[in-house]
């Protein structure tokens, strides 16, 4: 297993990386943590040797882009800065404590000179609290533009690159551009960080691996991660090359937050499929478990800042546009859409849903008409202009039929209009319209009903009654982010035309109560759930994901994008060789217990007899007088003595222990007990074996077992779960027990564990006089912490004075009841191995253990 300071991030790509200068210090040596950061790029997993000198909480905001607006100035040729007001990211302080420092690292949407950057740089930390990060141009073009924008946001929006037409095919090129970049962030951001005590959180999926490169810096580093985009169900995630480096880079993070539960059940999705992770929800919490660390998933939609849009609804400029508005469209109904001009907005499918509108409600025609806002294009690439010729064509079909001289039908703004002129179209509206085929959330909504609540200057200007009943209704995709939280709008699949026309007539045809209604409705929840109510919400939860950072130890390892973080309990630690030799050789008698599958047989591995390396082994082990061993298993009593036949002193406990042999030569003894309730589980099992392709049914003699490893991982678990439920429901009254495994859904007798063989050895040898004074024990699943468990109480419930040495070991670096771990089978092997090479074959205690062993059982 490689070690975490051999990692090199830009090993992970064939081909050269491209060049990346390294960025100018630009900030004050104050900044920086001694004892944490160094200049180089070493890892700096290390305490600090004095107090951070900034006393006050700090939260580190990291975007693509800085939430500022560039100007220059064309007299002295100097840039000039400002807050943009209108940033998502700005807002999110609001959520936090007065007294908390918030400082923003990201990039500048303005290209700046080399010589003008530490300058610059220096001037936006103590304007603005701003780090930028100044990527080269051409990592930023190939970055943003390039694997950014041609590529992980058209995935995400479910467009698959089926030919060259459609969609860019994945270039390596510019993923290594993506993986600098991120390089590059994660350097700035540890300029500035005190991770001991700093909340870092990332935004958007310009930034995906970026937990990957701070988590290797340091370990307990405490890290947020929100995506604001959708994100694709497995069918559509699992096309892109580089999915386990990205889904392993979201893992580095502490908490991932999603807009909506469909979002995160793609991303749980994808994560057990392509990594085979399970999660659970533990008192409301749903948590990934990885490597150790729990990883948290946060499900909340982002708001709008509340007093930003009441503040634009009280100017002077905004109230004048109302009774513009309120004069030109007198004696109509409006309809209002705000739209990015991209491909996802479905702004052609709503005109073709208006169309149809007006050709089926003819009286609506010379009433009604739709105003769509176009927001100017973020790119201008083929797919762009044809959206908007469409767009066009459209709008100009519908004047053309349906219009006249005092009724132009559809009014298209393709233009930057002012935030005032857009809040006045809210202001107006009789219906907002939401028509998107694919959005990651989508604010129009929000800022609808926030804008139909108005204010009282506004009502003043308007001659509107304070106390007048407010009402707005709403036509929202279901594809849109923001559409789980509008319980009240009307959903509409955008492709359905009919059905959209027919949601607009609804939306302005709604009796008034029920306007109102809605409109009370959505506003609470809109009103309560605003930015800060978001940010303080998501750093609550992220606070608690970071809680027990200390409690546990932590060590990285993997190379390139595959690091990641080990984190296990203080006393939880590797088995050495030569720690475990050393004290088999000064003890005198031994009790060793060891799984089969995944323990000294690999578990990925077809084949399942045990090679003739371990047969030695296990034959040097059990040869040895002052020896007893034993395979423990949950297999069959004649698969184990076929595969162990040439074992002639191994101890074998089947079936989990149900069947017990000592030797070869010795009978079978087997626990009494009542296996009437299979007749029960066989054809309740075989049902489900039928509905679930993959799966399989092994009929045990004490025991039966639904396997699902091969059937679809989704389907597989829900069925397993059913199965569960299903069986404990019939077996209610019955001497059995129902299991869930590792992909198994296991029936057995009630009292037949692992942990039972282990007991009633240990007990043998004492009642014999010859209790061990070296214990171990090895297995890698759920049912071998029975054993770990066991050996625990049996020799704290000992009466013998002498404590032995007990070598409690799982295989797989993962919580457990076991002191020590051994990373595979073939670890095991190798200790094993370290053994036998110690032991002294000499079987003659054979017969008389026999002897003593029939006696007690």
């Amino acid at each position: 297993m490689a070690s975490r300071s051999c990692g090199n991030f830009f090993d992970l790509a064939s081909g050269e990386m491209p060049e990346v200068p390294q960025t100018p210090r630009s900030l004050p040596r104050v900044m920086t943590i001694p004892g944490i950061i160094s200049d180089g790029n070493g890892s700096s997993d290390v305490d600090s040797d004095s107090a951070s000198s900034v006393p006050r909480e700090r939260k580190i905001i990291v975007t693509n882009m800085l939430p500022l607006v560039a100007q220059k100035d064309n007299g002295t040729g100097k840039w000039r800065f400002s807050r943009d007001e209108d940033s998502l990211y700005l807002q999110i302080k609001d959520g936090f404590s007065p007294e908390t420092e918030v400082i923003y690292v990201g990039s500048l949407k303005i290209e700046i000179e080399a010589n003008e950057q530490e300058e610059i740089a220096q001037s936006l930390l103590d304007g603005f609290n701003c780090v930028p990060t100044f990527l080269p141009p051409d990592i930023q073009k190939k970055f943003y533009y390039g694997f950014c924008k041609q590529q992980l946001w058209p995935l995400f929006h479910y467009m698959l690159p089926m030919c060259p037409d459609h969609g860019d095919r994945f270039d390596r090129q510019l993923w290594q551009a993506y993986v600098s970049a991120n390089k590059i962030f994660a350097d700035k951001v540890m300029e500035i960080a005190n991770p001991e005590d700093d909340f870092i959180w990332i935004h958007d999926y310009h930034l995906m691996v970026l937990p990957t490169f701070l988590r290797k810096r340091y370990n307990r580093v405490k890290l947020g991660f929100f995506l604001h985009s959708p994100f694709p169900s497995s069918e559509i995630y699992r096309t892109l090359p580089v999915r386990d480096e990205i889904l392993k880079g979201l893992l580095n993070a502490d908490l991932i937050g999603f807009h909506t539960f469909d979002y995160a059940r793609h991303f749980l999705s994808c994560c057990g499929r392509m990594l085979g992770l399970d999660y659970e929800s533990k008192r409301g919490h749903i948590g990934l478990d990885y490597f150790g660390r729990t990883v948290y998933i946060k499900i909340l939609p982002v708001g709008i800042h509340m007093g930003r849009l009441e503040s634009v609804l009280n100017l002077r400029s905004t109230c004048n546009k109302v009774k513009e508005l309120q004069e030109q469209f007198n004696g109509k109904k409006v309809i209002l859409g705000v739209d990015d001009m991209d491909i996802f907005k479905g702004i052609s499918l709503k005109l073709l849903a208006f169309e149809q509108l007006l050709l089926q409600h003819r009286e609506l025609q010379g009433k009604l008409v739709l105003v769509q806002i176009v927001n100017p294009a973020r790119s201008s690439g083929k797919d762009v202009q044809e959206v908007k010729k469409e767009t066009y064509m459209a709008a100009k079909r519908i004047n053309e039929v349906y219009g006249c001289l005092d009724y132009v039908p559809v009014i298209l703004i393709d233009r930057h209009a002012p935030r005032y002129e857009k809040t006045a179209y809210y202001a107006v509206a009789e219906c907002c319209i939401v028509n998107a085929v694919r959005d990651g959330m989508n604010l129009v909504p929000y800022k609808y009903i926030v804008c139909r609540q108005g204010s009282s200057i506004m009502d003043q200007v308007t001659g509107t009654k304070p106390e007048s009943s407010r009402s707005s209704t709403l036509v929202v995709s279901e594809f849109t982010g923001c559409s789980p939280s509008l319980s009240g709008a009307i959903r509409v699949n955008p492709w359905d035309i009919d059905a959209v026309a027919e949601a607009m007539n609804m939306a302005i045809t709604m009796p008034d109560a029920e306007k109102q209604l809605r409109h009370e409705k959505h506003y609470r929840y809109v009103s309560s759930h605003d930015i800060a109510y978001w940010a303080r919400s998501f750093m609550q939860d992220l606070e608690r994901a970071c809680k027990d950072h200390y409690d546990k130890r932590c060590w990285g390892i993997g190379l390139g994008l595959g690091f990641r973080v080990v984190s296990l309990s203080p006393s939880f630690r590797k088995l050495s060789v030569d720690h475990i030799v050393s004290s088999y050789k000064r003890t005198h008698r031994r009790a060793i217990f060891l799984d089969y599958d995944g323990t000294v047989v690999s578990q990925s591995s077809m084949v399942k007899f045990p090679s003739p390396e371990v047969v030695n082994m296990l034959n040097a082990l059990s040869n040895d007088s002052d020896n007893t061993v034993f395979i423990v298993s949950g297999r069959g009593r004649n698969p184990l003595s076929e595969w162990l036949a040439p074992c002639e002193n191994l101890g074998l406990a089947a079936e989990h222990g149900y069947f017990l042999r000592w030797n070869k030569t010795s009978e079978w003894e087997s626990l009494s007990a009542d296996l009437d309730w299979k007749g029960i589980v066989e054809p309740i099992m075989k049902h489900y074996m039928e509905a679930t392709d993959g799966s399989s049914m092994e009929v045990k003699e004490s025991a039966l077992v639904w396997h699902h490893r091969d059937a679809d991982p989704d389907f597989g678990s829900c069925q397993a779960k059913e199965l569960l439920d299903h069986l404990e429901n019939v077996l209610a009254n019955e001497p059995a027990v129902v299991e869930r495994g590792q992909h198994i859904v296991e029936v057995k007798p009630q009292g037949v564990t692992k942990g039972l063989v282990a007991e009633k050895v240990l007990s043998l040898l004492a009642a014999d006089g010859e209790a061990p004074d070296f214990v171990m024990c090895i297995g890698d699943d759920r049912s071998d912490e029975d054993m770990f468990e066991s050996i625990s109480n049996t020799v704290s419930n000992s009466s013998s004075t002498a404590v032995p040495e007990i070598f409690a070991c799982t295989v797989g670096q993962k919580p457990s009841k076991a002191k020590y771990y051994l990373d595979d089978s073939a670890d095991v092997v190798r200790m094993l191995r370290g053994l036998a090479g110690a032991s002294n074959p000499d079987p003659r205690r054979s017969a008389q253990f026999k002897v003593a062993f029939d006696r007690v059982f």
